[in-house]
């Protein structure tokens, strides 16, 4: 998440009108500036009601217009969150200027107790669309909301990471339950586990009780499907169009790489390298691995990864740092690694593989977008 180009001053607020929505399940609150009224208008829809919202701004939009003697501008904004990214695209059809906003940098009172309500909020979010759109873009970071496309094509890499770790949570607790009568779990990925189960005695040479047994028996049957349905999502077909085709084009440029396999490959595609960045420090702040100084007056520390962009991409890149140091270890990477932690034990090599970690991204960025090759990579002909 980060500033937008669109971030522009508009050439006399006094004619625009801008829209903070509030978005809850239970019911939306809309909150508007609009020119010639110095109050605040506030309106309650229905949750979902995106229909009475675009009424609602055209209705607003209309009654600025006989006063201005033409119709203004209208900018609008909401938090990303449980919504996803379907009304940006419902408002950008109408016609309204939106932006998505991460919710963790709006500014707010640091008070112990302050008060929070969707009111406040929402005129909180107001304030600050209009500071942005005054030409400050520090005061908050913008989403880059991704095409329906790209979002509709990142849900196989998503979906298979959920399955993943639910199959992995099947198994610990088949094992967990036969742990309880100190019997071993065997290979429960069998379709005939349920038979091998039935001769299995404890140590007074007793069965699985009945409930036990059962229970056992459901389980493995979930463990099953999860197991259908993860291998049907990895070989699922990608649909034919343009953006496919170039995300397979990546995707297969970066399996050249020693060290990336499909599943990382496919995951830093899907949710990384489909993006357009302008420099290192976007792909960076994107993964959440730039870092985050303090300092003020005599006080200067580091406090680490800011933690603050796409977890799944963050996750997959310091594995993936751990991989490249096996995997390249002639590397120019690896060399760097070597030397930062030649004097340190454990913590020392955790912190710098997670700068190991940046380092590869930016590098497999600059690989794919100008096809220069990390310094002393081993990469199939």
């Amino acid at each position: 998440m980060q500033a937008s180009d669109a971030c522009m001053p508009i050439a006399g607020n006094i004619a625009t009108i801008f829209v903070a929505i509030e978005l809850s399940q239970r019911g939306w609150l809309v909150v508007m500036q609009s020119p010639g009224r110095e109050r605040i208008s506030r309106y309650k829809l229905d949750a979902g009601d995106h229909d009475g919202l675009v009424a609602l701004i055209e209705k607003m939009r209309e009654r600025a217009a006989r006063s201005l003697g033409s119709a203004p501008a209208v900018v609008s904004c909401y938090e990303a969150g449980y919504d996803g990214f379907w009304l940006h695209r419902r408002l950008t059809a109408a016609g309204i200027a939106n932006f998505v906003f991460d919710p963790a940098s709006i500014a707010v009172e640091q008070r112990g107790r302050r008060a929070k309500t969707d009111r406040i909020d929402g005129e909180v979010m107001l304030r600050t669309l209009m500071a942005y759109r005054r030409g400050e873009p520090r005061v908050v970071r913008v989403v880059r909301v991704p095409s329906a496309e790209h979002e509709d094509i990142r849900r196989g890499s998503r979906e298979r990471q959920r399955l993943v770790t639910e199959q992995t949570a099947h198994i610990n607790r088949i094992k967990a339950l036969l742990k309880l009568l100190g019997l071993a779990a065997g290979d429960v990925r069998r379709r005939d586990w349920p038979s091998w189960l039935e001769a299995q005695r404890d140590w007074q040479g007793q069965p699985v009780p009945a409930h036990l047994r059962d229970e056992l028996r459901r389980e493995h049957a979930r463990l099953l499907l999860v197991g259908e349905q993860l291998q049907a999502a990895v070989t699922a077909a990608q649909p034919a169009s343009p953006t496919a085709a170039q995300m397979a084009q990546r995707k297969a440029q970066l399996l050249r790489l020693k060290s990336l396999g499909p599943v990382f490959a496919g995951t830093l595609t899907a949710e990384l390298f489909y993006k357009d960045f302008r420099n290192r420090r976007e792909v960076a702040a994107y993964c959440g691995l730039a870092p985050t100084p303090w300092r003020s007056g005599a006080m200067a520390r580091e406090q680490g990864i800011s933690k603050a962009g796409n977890r799944r991409v963050r996750h997959k890149a310091i594995e993936l740092a751990w991989l490249w140091l096996r995997h390249q270890p002639g590397s120019a990477l690896s060399a760097w690694f070597q030397r930062a932690s030649a004097n340190g034990g454990g913590r020392a090599k955790r912190i710098a593989v997670v700068a190991l970690a940046r380092k590869l991204i930016v590098a497999l960025w600059r690989y794919l977008t100008t096809g220069l090759v990390p310094e002393g990579a081993i990469i199939d002909a």
